[in-house]
């Protein structure tokens, strides 16, 4: 069965249509949460026979799911067609050329959803290699060793006249200086192959398992609403994290989430949502008598929500991230994506608002609200603690003369050649 590169995207938007938890899915299926978690987001080929039972705990044809329908493939060639590379295609007969070279039409549909997903891909790879402590570590053993070898072999043959004794010294340790370089390249060469096994333990950090285990559970749980048991009710899910750091930072999770479902009961919190669509979160705050960074957190931790959060501290250090699709969101900071939080935890208690564009073939545009919460947990006597958050949701087309804000994932993969904030050249060649 022919798989696309986005079937695990189908699964997801078929089971969010179900009103299906990922974790009951997941069950369903017989596989594990977190990878059910990677397969949603493009992470892992599904073999056929998990596709089967993903399609029959989904009431779908599995082929549909692999494969997707022709309105998919037309979809995607409009949206080719505006990436504009110096071509102009004509989107006009696109029903035509969809009719008599369908399986041309799903072809170049499929390269550019692959084009895309590979964009993606090289994100969260530059992101991993340029902040992986683990990698870094690895890598300084093996170049030291390098060093050495290459020292000691310089010595020995460039001079003529050593003694023996020095030879033999210069010998062991030129083993010893070999022998760990084996070893260092061999440590290095079994943690890359080890880098998908980490992933579906949860991840080589703990806020990084705290999050996998929040995405397996759609960053929601019912036992937080009203009359659902309370923070209490979870402890067994808690306890089934793998490491202690992690499982402290889940409770802390639940106890806010619990505070932040009693502060803005479901019921109400979605009838105020339904008077005003856009949920502009400081009107919101202002109705229940909350703080706005509540209000974002229970915006974005919501039944079925759709948009994504992250919350850092008064020193830039990302705290929480919830990711949301075609949005390059880094493991740490000091990416322009965002700025907008950045401009917040700079100016507090001042709202930031901004419609980002994300560079690549679809040319991707986002809302982004962000704020900064102070608060003095010590008094006057104490410091002033900053939290800020950004809320980010999908924007439509952006419109002739409308203002957006271009940024990149990194310095190092952005093809933006006429960015004035550039830290470094990129090593992609210039494309847009």
């Amino acid at each position: 069965m022919a798989l696309t590169g986005l079937t695990g995207s189908r699964v997801r938007e078929r089971r969010l249509a179900a009103g299906i938890a990922q974790a009951d899915l997941a069950r369903a299926v017989g596989i594990s949460a977190s990878y059910l978690n990677l397969i949603e987001h493009n992470r892992r080929r599904i073999g056929d026979a998990v596709l089967a039972k993903l399609a029959a705990a989904l009431g779908i044809d599995a082929v549909v799911l692999a494969e997707g329908a022709v309105g998919g493939a037309a979809q995607d060639m409009r949206a080719a067609a505006m990436i504009g590379v110096g071509t102009e295609a004509e989107v006009d007969k696109l029903d035509e050329f969809l009719g008599r070279f369908p399986g041309w039409a799903e072809l170049l549909a499929e390269q550019y959803r692959r084009i895309g997903h590979l964009e993606r891909m090289v994100a969260a790879l530059n992101d991993r290699i340029s902040h992986d402590p683990h990698l870094s570590l690895a890598l300084h053993e093996v170049l030291s060793a390098v060093s050495s070898v290459r020292s000691t072999a310089a010595i020995l043959a460039e001079t003529e006249d050593i003694e023996p004794e020095w030879r033999a010294l210069f010998h062991g340790n030129l083993h010893v200086d070999s022998e760990r370089l084996a070893v260092g390249a061999e440590a290095l060469v079994a943690y890359l192959d080890g880098s998908d096994q980490a992933e579906d333990t949860g991840a080589a950090a703990p806020q990084e398992e705290l999050e996998v285990w929040l995405a397996a559970h759609d960053w929601h749980f019912d036992a937080l609403e009203a009359g659902g048991g309370g923070p209490e009710a979870l402890a067994g899910e808690v306890a089934g994290i793998a490491s202690a750091a992690a499982r402290s930072l889940a409770r802390d999770w639940v106890r806010q989430a619990a505070e932040d479902a009693k502060a803005l009961p479901l019921a109400a919190f979605e009838a105020a949502l339904a008077k005003d669509p856009k949920g502009d979160p400081l009107q919101l705050a202002r109705a229940f008598g909350c703080d706005a960074l509540r209000v974002f957190r229970r915006l974005a931790f919501r039944k079925g929500a759709t948009m994504g959060l992250v919350i850092c501290d008064g020193a830039g250090a990302l705290t929480l991230r919830r990711p949301i699709e075609g949005f390059a969101l880094p493991r740490h900071g000091a990416a322009c994506p965002l700025w907008p939080l950045y401009s917040a935890l700079s100016r507090p208690s001042q709202p930031v608002a901004a419609v980002v564009e994300m560079p690549g073939l679809t040319r991707q545009h986002f809302q982004t609200r962000a704020f900064c919460d102070v608060s003095y947990p010590q008094g006057f006597a104490g410091p002033e603690v900053r939290h800020a958050a950004m809320l980010i949701a999908h924007y439509p087309v952006v419109g002739i003369g409308e203002a957006f804000v271009p940024v990149g994932s990194s310095c190092r993969i952005c093809a933006r050649g006429a960015c004035v904030a550039r830290r470094e050249p990129s090593i992609i060649a210039e494309v847009l």
